[in-house]
């Protein structure tokens, strides 16, 4: 276990010099009132000791083993490549740290549940997948809205999220790797219409096109069955134009959500509430949603509290994923497995 820290922060090391990790989370984390970033380890201890260097960073480890053999760090956050997120959370579960493990927790329900498996034998640990989405207040208003009934009984969310991206040597093109659009952005489709429902859909029917080049899912449309009426539909892609829009339906009323995912670092997000009476914008100033991540997970740790989202919720969110790449191949409706 991390050796007793007397600032009463929690002290993080960095599995990775990812560029998520460089231009996002490291200096989220360094906003956190109760976070200490204290190291960040790479298989290049030159590449460690740049990102170290250029966020005044205590310590840098040439080795993903080194950093977790530190006794100060007392968790670590992974944004390494999808196909690694699984073994090195269990690697760094086995050296006594806590674990923020970014999105998708694993390649498939599968590999996720392996790391389920190995945090059941460190109940001490808090464990938790890195959707930062939910923790921007413009989600939390959502959420709200939609269970107070401010728009009628939920009936149907639709999502839009995509980007370019053509270069083959990018990471998040590398099919071994656990590239692919579906796994990079429709994970937030599929997290953000069951958050939306608090629920799980029954089944899915998906539409799956894949670069003949680079061997990646480049767009994917689906619909997620809910029951009782309840749908949500997503499209997602990797080569057309960058854009993210999310709309749910009720029997009163809509919500629309402008900026769901990338929330912006220099200007504010807009929620639009329409209802009969007419359509009403909330604005919510500018934050951090990794900040807020941070320091959310931080606090279970801290207060030794149950992590925000349980890693149940990964888990149910990667069997919809399965279930809507078993869609594609067969071309048919395919059932989502119940917990």
């Amino acid at each position: 276990m991390p050796a007793a820290n007397p600032s009463g922060r929690v002290r993080w090391g960095i599995l990775g010099t990812a560029r998520i990790a460089r231009e996002k989370v490291i200096p989220a984390m360094l906003k956190a009132t109760n976070v200490e970033v204290l190291a960040i380890a790479s298989r290049d201890v030159a590449a460690a000791r740049d990102v170290a260097d250029a966020w005044r960073l205590p310590r840098a480890y040439g080795s993903y083993d080194g950093l977790l053999a530190d006794p100060e760090v007392d968790a670590v956050y992974v944004p390494l490549p999808n196909h690694l997120h699984v073994d090195a959370s269990i690697r760094a579960l086995e050296a006594g740290k806590h674990v923020l493990c970014e999105k998708p927790l694993g390649l498939n329900a599968a590999d996720a549940q392996r790391l389920v498996a190995a945090a059941a034998e460190h109940p001490e640990l808090k464990v938790m997948e890195a959707f930062m989405y939910r923790f921007h207040p413009q989600w939390l208003h959502a959420r709200r809205l939609v269970d107070a009934g401010a728009i009628g009984a939920l009936v149907a969310v639709h999502s839009h999220f995509s980007y370019v991206k053509h270069d083959p040597t990018s990471i998040r093109n590398l099919p071994e790797a656990g590239g692919g659009g579906l796994l990079d952005i429709g994970t937030y489709d599929v997290s953000l219409a069951r958050f939306l429902f608090d629920a799980e859909p029954t089944r899915v029917v998906a539409t799956l096109d894949v670069d003949p080049d680079l061997g990646i899912d480049r767009l994917v449309a689906a619909i997620l069955d809910f029951g009782a009426g309840r749908v949500a539909t997503f499209t997602c892609g990797t080569q057309h134009q960058a854009y993210q829009r999310v709309h749910a339906f009720g029997g009163e009323g809509r919500l629309e959500l402008e900026i769901p995912f990338n929330a912006p670092q220099d200007g504010p997000c807009k929620v639009w509430h329409a209802t009969p009476a007419g359509v009403f914008e909330t604005t919510f100033d500018r934050v951090d949603q990794y900040t807020l991540q941070a320091e959310a997970f931080s606090r279970a740790v801290l207060e030794d509290a149950p992590v925000p989202t349980p890693l149940s919720d990964a888990v149910a969110n990667a069997r919809v994923l399965d279930a809507i790449v078993a869609s594609a191949r067969c071309g048919g409706w395919v059932d989502v497995p119940s917990g």
